[in-house]
């Protein structure tokens, strides 16, 4: 059987999984995240503020079973999905057994994945668009029409789940015109992912009165310069002076972005009123200062790969602390009648049931990726990227993984989309490396 070994990965993933949903019941719901998807899922309003309703559109998908488990044993499907989809392109690539299944490993037994697969959230989603894209456009050396433009709609999917897709999206349309597949595949793929985007910015400006997919980007990349910023340096314009530091700290990017008494949030209108003239501010800092932005933002990128999880900001603790607490604040009564309609009985707590619980708290801390192991990993992708077929996976691993730093902060969810991407370039280019020796 050519499958052996995988058959067996990919079934103790499977049981995994259940056990995940028998532990914890009936999925994780985060403050206050959970409740803002909740809430658009039922009033299909564009998100004026982060990310967009990508996936809010899966929560109204599913709406009809009103149910958490019914969301998050979808998830746990996904999760396993990506695993298969990795290994499947791998052996088509002419990977052995051997190296393909090793490579799907990461993401069907970390539980840093299972996590995020047993919550609502949108990063399980997230994940499962972009690596179905990039299988779809990988297969054949020429994709198929209907599989670019399967593609196209995903990786737009993927931007309207995370913002950070959309340069994954224009990374796709510049791999295939490297790869010379023709002008109709490329055509194809780059119609199917911009309409639904257009479509998207033409909702939100309906909505608001701006022609883009969200709001608070120029607050974001405020909050990421306040960490370095220097006013004598920068001279920003009159206009924009009074965004300059005033001495409130923060140890991370983010809390600038939160904090009602950073400067940002105590202008008139705060972030959404201002968030045009934070962008600009923020632009002529990193002109002002491009070494510091650059030394910010590689120190953040660096906590990645600690051996122990950092604790960044200090108040959240490193991934290892998986399944501990079951306890959950309150649901705000703006929230409660958005859970009660979505899943009637759901409190906003969720039920460790033992001994499931016990065994996954016990397989939590051997079972993550440790960050100097992802480090090795992504060098092995690189040390193949004269292959056509590692630039895909490998590039969007590089973008996923710097990128959220360098227009707001480090944070550990936002390090787990590189790894299957970083799996694929280096079992490409590791197999590649033992069929030429």
């Amino acid at each position: 059987m050519r499958h052996r070994l995988f058959a067996v990965v990919v079934t103790l993933a499977l049981g995994l999984r259940v056990l995940t949903m028998l532990g914890f019941r009936p999925g994780r719901i985060y403050w206050y995240d959970t409740y803002t998807y909740l809430q658009l899922a039922y009033e299909l309003t564009p998100r004026e503020d982060l990310n967009p309703n990508g996936y809010p559109f899966l929560l109204r998908l599913l709406m009809p079973f009103h149910s958490i488990p019914v969301v998050v044993g979808v998830q746990h499907a996904m999760g396993l999905g990506v695993g298969v989809m990795i290994y499947a392109l791998l052996r088509r690539k002419g990977v052995p057994a051997w190296g393909a299944a090793p490579a799907a490993v990461p993401v069907l037994f970390d539980t840093s994945f299972l996590r995020l697969e047993h919550a609502v959230l949108g990063d399980t989603l997230f994940v499962f668009l972009l690596v179905a894209a990039t299988v779809l456009l990988s297969w054949s050396s020429a994709p198929p029409l209907w599989a670019g433009a399967t593609a196209g709609v995903f990786l737009a999917w993927a931007a309207l789940t995370r913002t950070v897709g959309l340069p994954i999206f224009l990374v796709a349309l510049g791999w295939l015109a490297v790869r010379r597949v023709g002008w109709r595949p490329l055509v194809v793929t780059a119609l199917a992912g911009a309409l639904p985007l257009l479509s998207y910015a033409a909702w939100y400006q309906a909505e608001y009165g701006r022609f883009k997919l969200v709001g608070g980007d120029g607050a974001a990349l405020w909050a990421r310069v306040m960490t370095f910023a220097d006013c004598d340096v920068i001279k920003p314009p009159p206009a924009e002076a009074p965004l300059c530091p005033n001495g409130t700290w923060r140890d991370a990017a983010e809390g600038y972005y939160w904090a009602p008494e950073a400067s940002l949030n105590r202008m008139p209108g705060g972030r959404k009123e201002n968030d045009s003239l934070a962008r600009s501010f923020a632009v002529h800092a990193v002109l002002a200062q491009p070494l510091d932005y650059l030394r910010t933002v590689a120190g953040d990128v660096s906590l990645a790969f600690h051996w122990t999880p950092a604790d960044h900001p200090m108040r959240m603790s490193g991934p290892l602390s998986l399944w501990g607490g079951v306890a959950a604040p309150a649901v705000p009564d703006w929230a409660r009648s958005y859970l009660r309609r979505y899943a009637p009985g759901v409190t906003g707590e969720y039920e460790a049931v033992q001994p499931y619980a016990g065994f996954l708290q016990a397989f939590q801390n051997p079972s993550y990726l440790r960050g100097p192991f992802l480090g090795v990993i992504l060098l092995l992708g690189a040390a193949g990227l004269r292959r056509k077929d590692v630039l895909l996976p490998w590039g969007t691993a590089v973008v996923l993984l710097v990128l959220p730093v360098a227009v707001l902060d480090f944070d550990h969810r936002y390090v787990l989309p590189v790894v299957p991407f970083a799996c694929l370039a280096a079992a490409l280019a590791v197999s590649a490396r033992f069929r030429a020796g």
